[in-house]
């Protein structure tokens, strides 16, 4: 604002000088002669200041025409002059856009026509750090990985552009699998930017990926010094390397070292169990056990895990099942209310043969929290305390559709893992595996769910086994007639002096035998009809041979038709005995036990 006023003020001033020093002229002014060729040109003092003015323009005017014609004579000869820069101006406006629309052809996935404004600007601009990275990214997004790798090469020369054409062979050799040659072309890369914290988490990763633990461990130092990761993750991480360093090195033989470094991963992430499992281990080789069981103890405490009970239990391998339970619990008052604990306990007593003491360390983590290792440990407490073969049955079929437990899960793929390894094999992702439960509802969604096995597994309920013996009681009474389907009519008794039709029994789908007919029997009489089966009785009897479970076909079922004729009624019994070595097959539902074994007595 005050510079503005101050411009207004200045020409105003410049007028008001100019008009006053006009008006001196004309009052006091003498007037101009000019004499030229023999005549007198007389001007007076305003004519004189406007005649000075139109000769300075004139003069200017020339000054101009002289120097354009200047310039056109040096541009005939070659020099640069106004005329090559302002073409210059013109093809730098075109390379420029050219530029800005082939970053945005490469933005919206345009290969063909992001190279079309590469190579046009790359004809009117002379900055090949520019162009030279647009061609890359437009022959990327348009496939041609050869172009790309073309200029990329030639990108290395200029300094300006070395880091970026050695990033870009670096992620083409990793699209490629080459991972040896992408590893040292990161790590030059690194060299020139150490700062760079893209560039250190591919080095890192491609370090892991190679097994160069020490040069990994490098690298995250120094991610850390330049404050690029969190302590605390840094230290784990540190740790999860120094643990495979130390696994490595104790393959190759030096124990010594091995031992150190486990120890030392171990007091750097106390949670990390395969760190305390070595580091236990190594106190063990040394003669050690009191420390390696305060380790073990302590990361019970933080995170129980099986592994860290078989160390455990490698302390004192040769004492028996009633010691090993009792030197366990302090390992299990680290964290006693953890399922792990529970179920350590619980199986620490079934080597004991203490059951009902399994039963209640288990408690009802079966029900609340089915896996298969519960219900497999409450599957054996019921075996041990005598319970029938059904209730196990029963418990071992729940195991078919129960999860797993905890186990070694990939937080960025979900990948599960037999052992733990500090790279995942499926996404190669570092320190990213977990000890938790994997979801297990997608991967059950296609298993078939087991239950049309249950008949076959679990066997006979109980109170269907309660009810047989009463099935049984009545059976001599009340006969047992096989279902007649609906379109068929019911059967009527035959009439005396005839001879019975022997017509085959046999279930539907299957060719009848000899041993299928009846025998012929003269009915002289007919006898009175059996008393009516109690109501209790009326329960389906299992089948004598195993095949309705299977084929579906309809059971047995007594107290439910009315009553036929006794030698009728006799050729149907619902159970029959097993045969004995060398007597001939007996179908249940054509001869009675008792006909069958005069039939073998009469043969031999």
């Amino acid at each position: 604002m005050l510079l503005t006023l101050l411009k207004v003020t200045f020409f105003f001033g410049v007028v008001l000088a100019a008009a006053l020093g006009a008006v001196y002229l004309a009052e006091h002014g003498a007037p101009l002669i000019i004499q030229f060729n023999g005549m007198e040109y007389t001007l007076g003092p305003m004519q004189a200041a406007v005649a000075a003015i139109l000769a300075l323009f004139l003069a200017w005017l020339a000054v101009q025409a002289l120097r354009i014609l200047w310039a056109f004579l040096r541009f005939l000869a070659g020099d640069r002059t106004a005329i090559d820069r302002y073409f210059d101006r013109s093809r730098e406006r075109k390379g420029y856009r050219a530029l800005a629309e082939g970053m945005l052809a490469v933005a919206s996935g345009e290969g063909r026509a992001a190279q079309a404004h590469a190579q046009k600007a790359a004809k009117y601009l002379d900055q090949p750090h520019l162009t030279n990275l647009l061609a890359a990214q437009a022959a990327e997004t348009a496939g041609d990985a050869r172009h790309a790798e073309q200029v990329y090469r030639t990108m290395l020369t200029d300094q300006r552009t070395r880091f970026v054409g050695i990033r870009g062979l670096m992620q083409q050799r990793l699209a490629m699998g080459d991972t040896a040659t992408a590893l040292r072309l990161a790590e030059k890369a690194y060299a020139l930017k150490p700062a760079h914290t893209g560039m250190q988490d591919a080095l890192l990763d491609l370090q892991t990926r190679a097994h160069d633990w020490k040069g990994a461990r490098t690298t995250l130092k120094d991610k850390r010094r330049h404050g690029l990761l969190p302590k605390d993750v840094a230290i784990r991480r540190d740790a999860v390397l120094a643990l495979q360093e130390a696994s490595e090195v104790l393959a190759q033989g030096n124990s010594i070292s091995a031992r150190e470094a486990a120890i030392s991963a171990n007091r750097a992430s106390p949670d990390l169990v395969p760190a305390a499992v070595l580091a236990a281990r190594s106190y063990l080789a040394q003669k050690d056990p009191r420390n390696a069981a305060r380790l073990l103890q302590k990361t019970w405490a933080v995170q129980p895990h099986p592994s860290l009970a078989a160390a455990y239990a490698e302390i004192e391998p040769d004492e028996t099942p009633a010691q090993r339970l009792r030197r366990f619990g302090e390992l299990i008052r680290q964290n006693p209310d953890h399922e792990e604990s529970r179920l350590l306990q619980a199986e620490l007593a079934l080597a004991a043969e203490d059951f009902p003491a399994a039963r209640r360390a288990l408690g009802d983590l079966a029900e609340t929290h089915p896996t298969v290792r519960s219900i497999a440990i409450m599957a054996a407490v019921e075996r041990g305390s005598g319970a029938d073969d059904s209730v196990v049955r029963a418990w071992l079929a729940r195991a078919m559709n129960a999860s797993r437990g905890p186990q070694w899960v990939c937080e960025n793929c979900h990948n599960i893992m037999s052992e733990w390894s500090p790279v995942c094999d499926s996404c190669h992702g570092f320190d990213t595996l977990s000890w938790r439960e994997p979801p297990v509802a997608g991967r059950m969604a296609t298993a078939g769910n087991g239950v049309e096995m249950l008949p076959l597994i679990i066997g006979r309920p109980a109170e269907a086994g309660a009810s047989a013996p009463a099935a049984d009681t009545a059976r001599p009474e009340t006969p047992a007639l096989r279902p007649v389907p609906a379109t068929e009519p019911p059967p009527q008794p035959p009439a005396p002096e005839k001879v019975a039709a022997e017509v085959p029994v046999v279930r539907p789908g299957y060719i009848p035998r000899e041993s299928d007919y009846a025998p012929s029997v003269t009915l002289t009489h007919r006898e009175a009809p059996a008393p009516a089966a109690p109501k209790a009785a009326a329960a389906i009897t299992p089948p004598g041979d195993g095949i309705d479970a299977i084929t579906g076909a309809r059971p047995t079922v007594s107290g439910t038709e009315p009553p036929a004729p006794a030698a009728a009624s006799s050729a149907a019994p619902a159970t029959a005995p097993a045969p004995t070595a060398g007597d001939p097959p007996v179908r249940p539902d054509v001869e009675p036990p008792e006909q069958a074994a005069a039939a073998t007595a009469e043969s031999r």
